[in-house]
């Protein structure tokens, strides 16, 4: 297996997992930061808005990963502020980060679906690169499987290969499965935040119901979900809707009563979002995209049902 630790000075241990995550945030300040240049936003806000997002994203994921096993958690407190012994949910980030960003984004005078439309291929690029930090822990990933599965069917380079293979036994690289899947997720919401038909707040959806739709099948094959048992119909319900990737070679779910939190709570995050963008449709709150944005009046335009003349 390939070293976690990247580099040691003395008792201190810099870990590949945090050097990637910080590769990710800074790839993702650099597109958000780019693309708010456009609508004349400086690089200081941004900047500022990672410095708070980031820790409450940390927060958030800790928060929602210990709500859902608290059973594990009660009889142990310190054990909630110990997240270097793992237990983060990516949903869970995003709350956070989202809440942060409302804040922050309503302080300065400037409309929240605005600037997360420009912050959303940052949050998806963070995602695509932050998953090879699962990669080097060896965590995060799916089911067990052939090494012929590896090398054969998804014709895997060796290092990937030896990486997946974990006390005796391989398994599915999910974090490969999901930073591809943000690739493409990447290039697609760079598309379309040209097309004249995008308006305020839809990119930001998109990339919701485009990493969703992923993170649902991915969840499928994960070890690691966090699960309740809930009512059969909606168990069958959900196992139906993954059970196509059984075609490519991805085994089964799990014939239980067990729902996985992710899984259901992706289909939830696209209905809404889907609903989201009707509604705005049809309402005054919707604006073009390419509508030039103005601080402490964007807000006020936004309320008023005014569209600021297109640039």
């Amino acid at each position: 297996m390939l070293n976690p630790i990247a580099i040691s000075l003395g008792p201190i241990n810099v870990h590949w997992y945090g050097i990637i995550i910080g590769i990710g945030a800074l790839l993702g300040l650099i597109l958000a930061t780019r693309e708010g240049n456009r609508f004349g936003i400086s690089s200081d806000f941004f900047m500022d808005l990672l410095l708070i997002g980031l820790p409450s994203a940390l927060i958030g994921a800790r928060a929602y990963y210990v709500a859902f096993e608290w059973s594990n958690y009660k009889n142990n407190l310190t054990e909630v502020f110990a997240i270097w012994h793992g237990g983060i949910a990516i949903y869970g980030a995003l709350i956070g980060a989202i809440l942060a960003a409302v804040f922050y984004t309503r302080r300065k005078g400037y409309d929240f679906w605005r600037i997360a439309d420009f912050c959303a291929p940052g949050l998806i690029t963070g995602q695509m690169i932050g998953r090879w930090g699962n990669f080097m822990n060896q965590e995060a990933h799916g089911g067990p499987v052939t090494e012929s599965f590896l090398s054969n069917t998804l014709h895997l380079p060796s290092f990937i290969i030896n990486q997946m293979y974990i006390n005796g036994q391989y398994y599915h690289p999910t974090f490969l499965y999901e930073s591809l899947w943000s690739l493409a997720g990447l290039l697609l919401l760079l598309w379309i935040r040209r097309r004249a038909f995008l308006r305020a707040g839809e990119l930001f959806m998109s990339y919701f119901i485009w990493y969703s739709l992923g993170r649902f099948y991915v969840e499928g094959v994960r070890t690691d979900s966090l699960v309740f048992a809930g009512p059969e119909w909606l168990a069958s319900l959900l196992k139906a809707m993954w059970s196509p990737m059984s075609f490519f070679g991805w085994g089964a779910m799990e014939a239980d009563k067990n729902i996985r939190i992710s899984q259901l709570l992706a289909v939830i995050i696209i209905i809404a979002a889907i609903v989201f963008i009707c509604i705005r449709r049809t309402s005054k709150h919707s604006i073009p995209y390419r509508s030039p944005i103005n601080p402490k009046t964007s807000i006020a335009l936004t309320i008023q049902g005014q569209h600021p003349q297109e640039s």
